[in-house]
C-alpha cells in the first residue's frame, strides 16, 4: 500500500511498483522546439491543436505562409492557452496523430528522454491537478495566452514514474477507460439517432397529413392549425422577484440556474421586470430557430424578452408538443417562415401564430408522447451511465497521479 504521508508516491499503484516517483525539471524532459516547416508538410498536414486532427486550412494560401508553420511531431507538445482551454493557466496537447505542422502561435515541445511513453504523457501533461502549479509559476507573455517563457516553464519540477513500465501501466490502465467510455458515449449517441429516425416517422413530413408510422387502433387524417389555435402568449409579471430565474436550454429546456450552475447576475430591478413562467408552460427564446421552443416544468421567472406560450385547451398533452417542438420538422418550418432572424432576434408570437401545429386525437398525442418519453429515459440513463464512467475517470486519476511539486 501506498505511503499516504509520502507526497512521491500515488495514493493508488500497482502492486510490482514500489520506488518512489522521481522529481524532475521539465527541462530534463522536454525542450522548445519551434522547428519552421520547409515545405516539407503541406495545408494537408495542419493539424488543430484544440481537437488534434488534420484539418484542410482555408487560411494557408501559399508556401511563404506555409513557411510560419512549426513542425509538430509524434509526440510533441504544444501550448494551447485560448478560451477553449480545461482551465485557467491554459492547458497542454500533445500530438498523438502523427507528424503534421501547426500554427506559429503555438510554442512546440519536444521529448528528450527516452524513457517516454506517449501515451502515458497524454494524460500527464494535461492532468490539472499537475500542470497547473507549473502554469502558476510559468511567465505567458501573449495577451492571447498562447506563448509561455520557455526558461520559465522548463525550470519548474513535476514527479514522474521512475520507470517506462509504470508509466505504460498507467497508460493502459486510462486507455481501457476511455475505450469504455467512448463505447458507451457511442451507444448514447446511436439513442439519440434513433430517436431522431423516429420522431421523422411519428410526424407527418413534406406536407402529408399522416405520419409514416402509426400505433394501431388510429385512422384519419391529421388536423393542423395555427399556432396562436393551440397556445396563448402571456405576460405575467405579478411576482415578488423571488420565484427562481430560469436558465433555457436545448437539453433540459427551461430549468432553474441554481441546478446548473448558470451564473448571471442581474439586479433587483431587472428582475423586477421579469415574466412568470408557471409549470407546463412554454418559451420562445432567442435561440428557438435553432434547437426548437423550451418546455417547463418549473414555475420561475425568464427574461422578459422571451414570450410565454401556454396552452388554450387543457386537453391537449404537453409533452406531444414538447417533442413536436424539439423536432426536425418544426425547427425546419420555423427556419423556412422566419427567413432574416439571426441571432439577438426574436421570434414574434405572430411568425410562431402562422405555422401550422398537428392537432391529432388526444388519446394519439399521449402514444406518441409516452413513446418518446420512454426512450428519453433510455437515453438519459445511457449518457448518465457514460458520464458516470467519466467522473470515475476523475477520480481514478487523482489516485495515480501524485500531486505535483514546484519549485
Amino acid at each position: 500500500m501506498a505511503d499516504k504521508n509520502n507526497h512521491r508516491i500515488p495514493k493508488l499503484r500497482f502492486p510490482e511498483f514500489t520506488r518512489e516517483w522521481e522529481e524532475k525539471k521539465l527541462e530534463e524532459i522536454y525542450e522548445k522546439h519551434n522547428e519552421k516547416n520547409d515545405l516539407s508538410f503541406g495545408v494537408d498536414k495542419v493539424i488543430s491543436v484544440a481537437n488534434m486532427y488534420y484539418k484542410q486550412d482555408a487560411n494557408v494560401g501559399n508556401d511563404d505562409y506555409l513557411r510560419t508553420y512549426n513542425i509538430f511531431r509524434l509526440g510533441d507538445i504544444a501550448y494551447e492557452g485560448n478560451k477553449s482551454s480545461n482551465f485557467t493557466y491554459g492547458r497542454f496537447v500533445e500530438n498523438t496523430i502523427g507528424d503534421g505542422i501547426v500554427s506559429h502561435v503555438f510554442d512546440v515541445y519536444r521529448p528528450i528522454i527516452a524513457d517516454y511513453c506517449i501515451d502515458y504523457w497524454k494524460y500527464a501533461i494535461n492532468y490539472e491537478t499537475i500542470m497547473r502549479p507549473v502554469l502558476e509559476k510559468a511567465t505567458i507573455k501573449s495577451t492571447m495566452m498562447n506563448n509561455l517563457i520557455a526558461k520559465d516553464f522548463l525550470k519548474q519540477s513535476i514527479l514522474i514514474p521512475p520507470t517506462l513500465a509504470e508509466q505504460q501501466k498507467i497508460a493502459d490502465c486510462l486507455l481501457a477507460l476511455d475505450d469504455m467510455i467512448s463505447a458507451e458515449g457511442k451507444k448514447t449517441e446511436a439513442l439519440r439517432e434513433y430517436k431522431r429516425g423516429l420522431m421523422q416517422q411519428l410526424f407527418p413530413t413534406n406536407g402529408a397529413t399522416t405520419p409514416k408510422l402509426r400505433f394501431p387502433g388510429f385512422t384519419g387524417e391529421w388536423e393542423f392549425v395555427n399556432g396562436n389555435k393551440l397556445f396563448a402568449s402571456i405576460t405575467n409579471k405579478v411576482h415578488n422577484s423571488d420565484l427562481p430565474i430560469l436558465a433555457l436550454t436545448q437539453e433540459q429546456g427551461a430549468i432553474p440556474r441554481d441546478l446548473i450552475n448558470y451564473n448571471v447576475i442581474v439586479s433587483e430591478k431587472s428582475v423586477a421586470g421579469y415574466k412568470v413562467v408557471e409549470n407546463d408552460d412554454f418559451i420562445i427564446s432567442l435561440r428557438s430557430f435553432q434547437g426548437g421552443i423550451e418546455y417547463s416544468r418549473y414555475k420561475g421567472l425568464c427574461s422578459p424578452a422571451y414570450i410565454v406560450l401556454r396552452k388554450k385547451d387543457k386537453h391537449l398533452v404537453s409533452d406531444f408538443y414538447r417533442v413536436y417542438f424539439k423536432s426536425y420538422n418544426y425547427i425546419q418550418a420555423l427556419n423556412k417562415n422566419l427567413e432574416g432572424i439571426r441571432d439577438g432576434k426574436m421570434i414574434s408570437y405572430q411568425q410562431f401564430s402562422e405555422i401550422k401545429l398537428p392537432l391529432p386525437s388526444p388519446a394519439e398525442q399521449q402514444k406518441i408522447a409516452d413513446c418518446i418519453s420512454a426512450l428519453d429515459e433510455i437515453i438519459n440513463a445511457q449518457a448518465q451511465k457514460t458520464e458516470a464512467l467519466r467522473e470515475y475517470k476523475r477520480g481514478l486519476m487523482q489516485q495515480l497521479f501524485p500531486q505535483t511539486t514546484t519549485k
